[in-house]
């Protein structure tokens, strides 16, 4: 990718990619305070101001280094503090508080959809296609954002839901030992090209889902 390229990508890519990682966390500590646990309201972190939630490596570093290379985009924001200990009832509570992050993409995805959908019936000229390709990304990204959190390991949110929904045992238990290493097997898993191939199906099959709602084109 060439420079004018890569800028014009950053251009149209750089708003959705950062609100869809902001959000994420907001939601999470949003859930958490219903449920009793204000520590990331108290750490100014249930604001939408993405400077609160960048983490200069994995919200602006990686993902453009992937947007150069043209690869799997990937990114991350630093995680909103949650202390389930203030929570009424920390393991059922925090099931929702993890399942907030991925489902919050999801209802982004879906405005992203409806945006799309207002482009390509009343926008035209240069501004209605860089309206449409944001809204592309938004969708994609989400999509992508929210089914890769939901794979079952440890500290991605579909881990520590399935942490939280296990009973106490074996597996339970495993599942905690594994959190710490969850990132470096997140990462092998990328730099083995393992992990499109997981999420990809079921990436396409809600990507298609929001398209026919909305009966977008996506061609």
């Amino acid at each position: 990718m060439d420079l004018a390229q890569f800028l014009t990508t950053i251009s149209i890519a750089a708003i959705p990619i950062i609100f869809a990682i902001t959000i994420h966390e907001v939601a999470h500590g949003l859930v958490a305070r219903q449920f009793g646990d204000r520590t990331a309201e108290m750490q100014g972190r249930l604001s939408l101001n993405p400077i609160r939630h960048i983490d200069p490596i994995g919200t602006v570093l990686v993902p453009a280094v992937l947007l150069w290379l043209g690869g799997f985009l990937f990114g991350w924001a630093k995680p909103v503090p949650v202390d389930s200990r203030n929570m009424r009832n920390p393991r059922s509570n925090m099931v929702w508080v993890t399942a907030a992050g991925p489902v919050a993409n999801v209802l982004m995805a879906l405005i992203w959809a409806l945006l799309m959908l207002l482009s390509q019936r009343f926008g035209s000229g240069t501004a209605g296609e860089w309206i449409a390709q944001m809204a592309w990304i938004g969708i994609w990204f989400n999509v992508v954002l929210a089914v890769f959190n939901m794979l079952p390991i440890p500290p991605l949110d579909g881990g520590q839901v399935l942490t939280n929904l296990l009973p106490r045992g074996p597996v339970s238990t495993f599942l905690e030992r594994v959190a710490p290493f969850g990132l470096f097997i997140v990462l092998g898993l990328l730099a083995t090209g393992l992990l499109s191939p997981i999420i990809s199906r079921p990436v396409l099959a809600l990507i298609g889902l929001i398209a026919g709602i909305f009966c977008l084109h996506l061609g």
